[in-house]
Parts: structure tokens; C-alpha cells; sequence
């Protein structure tokens, strides 16, 4: 990044980007936990991938009434409201491995502040993309909203990367408490570096400020559903592989230092291609033409990652090396399309009062895909007795993303809000 472009960038727009990173990492901090949670709490592999999207299912359900909500109370009262959420529930989450409430029921409570958790990140993430471009000074949103986009797997991939030493340390109780104290800290940062929100009347010509208006106008449009089923196949299909990986490497017998490293290694490839695609938009680069680029990495490392040839001991792939590099790959190309969806919700909503609506549609389909992948691609793999049919899941989401990214480019932001 330019020293322009880093000047141009202010503070509280980084106190955002903990906000977003820190509800990630309650997202992402079970997949390192999934091994001790088998052992402490007896559960299958399906049922830990039903843990693992449970979090989703707030967000599937109730993302466009957040956005909304997010609009309607203002974007910075919305993310600290959404951190306190986090911060409490991951505190009675650690008392919960602790045994110090739940006792015969801990597997119950656990679902339930799953659930609460995932009341938290829609919160605290649903404001971040229109926070940011009020914040960002002209010229600097495509870049600051690149880095938005990396908010997800940062989180995830800082949590894969310490979640085993932590839990290997103290337990998966002290996991969930170090990460309520991580919310807490982010909560704090936004309420004093974030700006308060003001009500601003509506300008002329656009939605009303009431939310059926905006209700009306953000699912009456074709944007925001194009934007939300293109977030859905990205996010499913990038959650089921990289939320399985620790599980993958450790049935393949990968030590579990080893184990954390890549993971967390491929994860962070995401992060690259974010920052790459929001310099690339920044340069003028189309953004059908990123989305395409991105959907069709995704296609070939996801192939070349899983596909094999032949059953059991005669079953022929790449070498372990390649396969990891192709998962690198699969993981750094779609970092591409968080970056352009993020800049296409503010682009094309249908007026400045609805880009957290829009963002909370994006993120209702996003969270439905997170919530079906996972338990769906761990059933195929417990049905076959192996990983090696993934690509199958992988390739269609591709290809659905190539085709809702063509749909996009015919949309302009002009005739969008005419």
C-alpha cells in the first residue's frame, strides 16, 4: 500500500477491522476445538460440523433484520452492541468447559451460546462495510474496503494458528475466554475511536429512512439478491474446506503443530487475495472480471486439491505437497470475491440508508451456504470413507459464481438506483 493511501486511511477504520476480525475469531475458534470437544464431550464428527455452522444460524435467519437494525439504530451502536454480545456469551462458554455451569447439560448450553455467538457477529460485523465508507476519505474506499473483506479469514486463520497451543495449554475453556477478553478489548476501541453515530436526514431523492421502505427497496432489487447467492457460493464452499483442514491433516496423520501451521497458512492466502483484489479494483480492474478470476481458481485448486483417481489403496492424486498448494491456491484466488462483493453492496444498494440491509442480506445467504456446507460435506465423506469427492461440492459452487458473476456485470450503479 502507498504512503498516500496508507495516510488516507484513518484510525477508526482499523478499530472497525478489529471489531470484524474479533467476531471471526469466535467464528473460527472451533475447528481448533473440535478435537477436544470429541473427547470432553463424546460428539461425532456430523455433530461437530453442525457445532461448527450452528453459529450461522442467527445470521441466516435473522441478517436482513440486523442490517436493518443495523440502519435504523446506527452502524457503530449496532458493532459495540454486537462485540458486549460476543464478549458475554464466549465468557459463559469458557464457564461452561470449566464446569462451573451446565454440569449434565453442557452440550445443550454450548449450542445454545453457539447460537448467541452468532447473534454477536452479525452485530458487530453488519456495520462494518458502511462504517468504513463514511469513515474513508473519497478515493481510499476501494482499498479500505479490501481490507474489510480480509476481516473473515484473518479471524479465522489467527484462531486456527492459536487455537491449539491455547487449548493444548489451558483447555478449550480458556480458548473461549481469551476470546471474550479479545471482544472486549475491540468493543472498547470502537467506542472510543469510532465517531457516534448521527442521525442524518435523508437526501432527496432517496429511500426513506423508515425500515419498510428500506425493506421494500434492498428485496425489490436484483442487486442485492445477485451479491447475496454470489457471497453464498463463495463462503460455503471456502467455510467446508478450510473448517475441515484440521480435521483432514489429523486423519492423515499430520502432527498437530504441523497441523495448525498449514491451516492457518491457508487461511491467511485469503487475506492476500483480499488486499490484492482491492488494489486491483482500486486500479480499475472490473469487478466481473475479479469475481470470474476468483471463482475459477477456486474451481481448479479445489479439483486439484480432492480429485483422485480410483478407490483405496489404488486411488491415485497429486503428490500431499501439490495438494496443499492447490488448497493455497483455492483459499488466495477467492479472496478475490469478498473484496468485490463488499464494494459491489455499497455500489449497487439501492441508496446510501440501505447498505447495511444489503450487507444483511449478503450475509443471511452467506451464513445459509456456512450452515449447509460443512454437515453436508462431512456426510459425504463419512458415506465414500474419505475427502476425495469434495471437488464435486466445490467445482458447482464455482461454476454458480461464474455464472451470478456474468449477471453482475450487466448491472450498472445508475440504473440500479433508477
Amino acid at each position: 500500500m502507498s504512503t498516500a493511501t496508507k495516510a488516507s486511511v484513518p484510525a477508526a477504520v482499523f478499530a472497525v477491522l478489529l471489531g470484524g476480525v474479533s467476531g471471526a475469531l469466535h467464528l473460527g475458534k472451533l475447528p481448533p476445538a473440535v478435537p477436544a470437544l470429541q473427547a470432553s464431550l463424546g460428539i461425532s464428527l456430523v455433530e461437530a460440523g453442525f457445532l461448527l455452522s450452528l453459529v450461522q444460524v442467527a445470521s441466516m435467519t435473522l441478517g436482513l433484520i440486523a442490517g436493518l437494525a443495523a440502519d435504523t439504530i446506527g452502524l457503530r451502536r449496532s458493532m459495540l452492541t454486537g462485540l458486549v454480545v460476543l464478549t458475554v456469551a464466549s465468557l459463559l462458554g469458557g464457564a461452561v468447559g470449566a464446569g462451573l455451569v451446565g454440569g449434565a447439560h453442557a452440550v445443550q448450553w454450548l449450542l445454545v451460546l453457539r447460537a448467541v455467538e452468532g447473534i454477536g457477529f452479525l452485530l458487530s460485523v453488519m456495520p462494518g462495510p458502511g462504517l468504513i465508507r463514511a469513515l474513508t476519505p473519497p478515493g481510499a474506499d476501494k482499498a479500505a474496503l479490501g481490507l474489510w473483506g480480509a476481516y473473515m479469514p484473518l479471524g479465522v486463520a489467527l484462531a486456527l494458528l492459536l487455537g491449539p497451543a491455547l487449548i493444548a495449554w489451558g483447555g478449550w475453556a480458556d480458548w473461549w475466554w481469551l476470546l471474550s477478553m479479545v471482544s472486549a478489548v475491540a468493543a472498547i476501541w470502537v467506542w472510543m475511536a469510532v465517531p457516534a453515530d448521527r442521525l442524518r436526514p435523508a437526501a432527496a431523492g432517496s429511500v426513506s429512512t423508515g425500515w419498510a421502505p428500506r425493506l421494500r427497496a434492498t428485496v425489490g432489487a436484483r442487486a442485492p439478491w445477485l451479491i447475496a447467492l454470489t457471497f453464498a457460493v463463495y463462503s460455503a464452499q471456502w467455510m467446508a474446506v478450510i473448517g475441515f483442514l484440521p480435521a483432514i491433516y489429523a486423519g492423515a496423520g499430520v502432527p498437530a503443530g504441523w497441523n495448525a501451521v498449514l491451516t492457518a497458512l491457508a487461511a491467511a492466502m485469503n487475506i492476500v487475495g483480499n488486499i490484492a483484489g482491492g488494489r486491483w479494483l482500486q486500479r480499475g480492474i472490473a469487478p466481473e472480471r475479479l469475481l470470474q478470476w476468483g471463482f475459477l481458481a477456486m474451481a481448479l485448486g479445489g479439483v486439484a486439491a480432492f480429485a483422485q483417481v480410483g478407490q483405496g489403496a489404488d486411488a491415485m492424486g497429486l503428490p500431499p505437497a501439490l495438494r496443499y498448494i492447490a488448497v493455497c491456491v483455492f483459499s488466495l484466488g477467492g479472496g478475490m470475491v469478498p473484496a468485490t462483493l463488499f464494494l459491489l453492496g455499497v455500489r449497487l444498494a439501492p441508496s446510501p440508508n440501505t447498505v447495511s440491509t444489503t450487507v444483511g442480506l449478503m450475509q443471511q445467504a452467506s451464513s445459509l451456504g456456512q450452515f449447509l456446507a460443512p454437515p453436508a460435506v462431512a456426510w459425504v465423506a463419512n458415506r465414500v470413507g474419505g475427502w476425495h469427492w469434495t471437488w464435486t461440492a466445490t467445482l458447482a459452487c464455482s461454476l454458480a459464481g461464474m455464472l451470478l458473476a456474468r449477471r453482475l456485470g450487466r448491472i450498472h450503479p445508475a440504473a440500479e438506483a433508477a
